[in-house]
């Protein structure tokens, strides 16, 4: 990247002495204290060389990322949602209108392997891109890991968030801790009695140890929320007269981040709300246009610090001229207490 600045006149003396000082400065990282008492001029000295370098182009500076990721559209995200991370990758061209492209389960991959350090506890709640990410971890620091939710397999070819912590706990060596239950059940008093079962309440008893979670988000329509899809149409169209535009972790959420529809948790096996804002990083994997209202509510929430979606998500969220908060910071409470 060059300045773009008119060029200044060098001779060749002072040329290879710039060149010498930019060497040490951005090749050999030392400062400009350093390199000032090496050649016997002041620092204001050297910050004028180092100055005159990058506008006769001796010095070209590059920020260079990936094809695939979005690095502009990931730091403005980041900012507008008040999130500690955000990473946008570049939507395939044949799934411009497909929830949770492909490639976002391999990038969160990358993400989870520098958030995760030796001795956390990851939490996994159930999703598509979940598994993918499980299945293109290829580095994960030692840690314990623990289902987040129960199982919704109906209509999927894959094996479901069982496997996914296996296979995280593979990678990492830790222990794995997997919820085998259902997500969601018939009513409050067979959620209650699965949940007070030896194996289902031992893994449960590690969600208030979750260091770092990986959830999805679903919008509240067929195909695109596991909750939407696994309820009766009545009970579909109940929790949308409340104003439904997201579902997370089957907590059910309105434009404005408030979360509504709390009965629908009696049924559910899954980790409470407040636990999850407890948990100090949670990283959330969505994109898609039919997903960027539902991600938008998310982020509202509270409950997420981080991102991966992709550039066809991203660029309606940064549409969004409502003051957004900031939940790395904030952690509000959707429930308004």
């Amino acid at each position: 990247m060059s300045t773009g600045r008119t060029h200044v006149r060098m001779g060749p003396g002072e040329m290879v002495q710039a060149a010498a000082m930019a060497r040490r400065f951005y090749l050999e990282g030392k400062s400009k204290i350093q390199i000032a008492e090496e050649f016997g001029v002041s620092r204001f000295k050297v910050a004028r060389v180092l100055e005159t370098a990058l506008e006769r182009d001796l010095v070209r500076i590059e920020i260079r990322v990936p094809a695939e990721l979005d690095a502009e559209r990931s730091d403005a995200l980041r900012a507008h949602y008040g999130l500690r991370h955000a990473v946008v990758v570049q939507t395939p061209s044949d799934q411009a209108d497909a929830p949770d492209p492909e490639n976002l389960g391999a990038v969160a991959a990358g993400l989870l392997g520098e958030l995760v350090t030796d001795g956390d506890v990851l939490g996994l709640a159930w999703g598509r891109s979940i598994i993918t990410m499980a299945n293109a971890l290829d580095r994960l620091a030692p840690c314990t890991v623990v289902q987040l939710t129960g199982v919704y397999d109906v209509g999927t070819t894959e094996r479901g968030s069982v496997e996914a912590v296996r296979t995280a706990a593979a990678v990492s060596g830790g222990e794995a801790h997997p919820l085998y239950a259902p997500m969601v059940l018939a009513d409050p008093a067979t959620a209650a009695a699965l949940r007070a079962q030896s194996g289902i309440a031992a893994a449960m008893g590690y969600f208030d140890k979750v260091t770092v979670a990986v959830v999805s988000v679903g919008s509240w329509e067929a195909g695109v929320s596991t909750v939407h899809d696994a309820l009766t149409d009545a009970e579909r169209e109940h929790y949308a007269g409340l104003g439904v535009a997201a579902e997370m972790s089957s907590h059910l959420f309105d434009s404005a981040g408030r979360r509504v529809g709390r009965d629908l948790g009696e049924r559910c096996i899954t980790i409470e709300a407040d636990r999850l804002r407890r948990i100090p990083e949670v990283l959330a994997i969505a994109g898609g246009t039919r997903k960027a209202a539902a991600i938008d509510a998310v982020l509202r929430s509270g409950l997420v610090t981080s991102l991966v979606t992709d550039t066809a998500a991203a660029e309606q969220l940064l549409r969004s001229t409502t003051a957004a908060p900031r939940p790395a910071l904030d952690r509000a409470d959707p429930d308004g207490s």
